[in-house]
């Protein structure tokens, strides 16, 4: 196994260049490696690189940069508005939860108001352990929680869920019983079995934006199935499947869709524009649809948010 070793600013400029990367201000450049992290720019130079992986004739410096802080600008983006739809999941949760089962721990926190399925009770008493462990970090740590335990003796779910992980609540659907997964669904005018499909994926992106990872080019394990938007977009097939809009950015952009409020979806959706006309400006070697087309966007990608949802019922 070769061993990387540590390089100075000067030699990591010198690794740059000899890359076939041009640096007219060597000064700027180092200032934001030293800033920003080598391993994290460099981990932007593949859609500017040839096969023998030197860069292609006339890459910058400040192209590579700018890609670097697209990604950063659009991951900040999607990490609002994941935070919005976080907030609402966890507010319709302990709604339907508590009006059901109770306000107390003692009460919402019984194993029989989850799933009775033999083969999820392991992960059941798992859950309610997290969840009992976090009452008790929680109880002493958080100012709500503190107020709660301190002045009446519990702690509500609608202020638990203020502290308890994404992932837990997303794990926490589906454990539900089949009739409170498909009222919670039905908020967003989608089956249960599509929230569940949904779920992991909005909080693999969520911690995804968190720890600052590379997430234009992202994949998930996950596919979602095809929906409208699909259709409506007329996106290419390729063997009977879509090409993108499965388990890439673009998927993701699809979920927030049906997820968000119209205005709050339109509003994410300019933001991501600004930033992509941000980027054409700044790119020379590739275009901007290179970088488009790695996040799974196809070219009318903005129309998305001007196609109006066919709400489905249960009625």
């Amino acid at each position: 196994m070769i061993e990387k070793k540590f390089k100075t600013l000067d030699e990591q400029v010198d690794i740059l260049k000899h890359k076939g990367l041009k640096i007219s201000d060597v000064r700027y450049a180092k200032e934001v490696l030293l800033r920003e992290n080598y391993f994290f720019i460099n981990g932007y130079r593949h859609l500017f690189v040839n096969k023998d992986k030197t860069f292609k004739e006339g890459t910058t410096f400040e192209e590579l940069y700018s890609l670097f802080l697209f990604d950063r600008f659009l991951r900040n983006i999607i990490f609002k508005y994941l935070l919005v739809i976080e907030n609402n999941l966890k507010s319709i949760f302990s709604y339907q939860l508590s009006k059901k089962y109770g306000y107390k721990e003692k009460d919402y926190l019984k194993n029989n108001n989850f799933t009775t399925a033999p083969e999820k009770q392991a992960q059941l008493n798992d859950l309610l352990r997290k969840m009992k462990r976090q009452i008790r970090v929680n109880g002493s740590q958080h100012s709500a929680t503190q107020h709660y335990a301190t002045n009446y003796g519990y702690i509500p779910l609608w202020i638990l869920v203020k502290v308890l992980s994404f992932g837990i609540v997303c794990e926490m659907f589906s454990i539900l019983k089949d009739e409170d997964q498909d009222v919670i669904s039905s908020v967003y005018h989608i089956d249960s079995d599509t929230l569940i499909t949904y779920l992991p994926i909005l909080a693999n992106y969520r911690n995804l934006c968190a720890h600052e990872d590379i997430l234009f080019d992202n994949k998930t394990q996950k596919c979602i199935e095809d929906t409208e938007y699909h259709k409506d977009l007329n996106i290419k097939k390729e063997d009977n499947e879509y090409i993108c809009g499965k388990n890439d950015l673009f998927a993701l952009l699809i979920i927030m869709k049906q997820m968000l409020r119209k205005e709050e979806f339109k509003s994410m959706m300019i933001e991501i524009e600004n930033i992509v006309a941000g980027l054409d400006y700044n790119l020379k070697t590739i275009s901007v649809s290179k970088v488009l087309d790695k996040m799974g966007f196809p070219d009318n990608y903005y129309e998305l948010k001007n196609i109006e949802r066919s709400i489905i019922t249960n009625e």
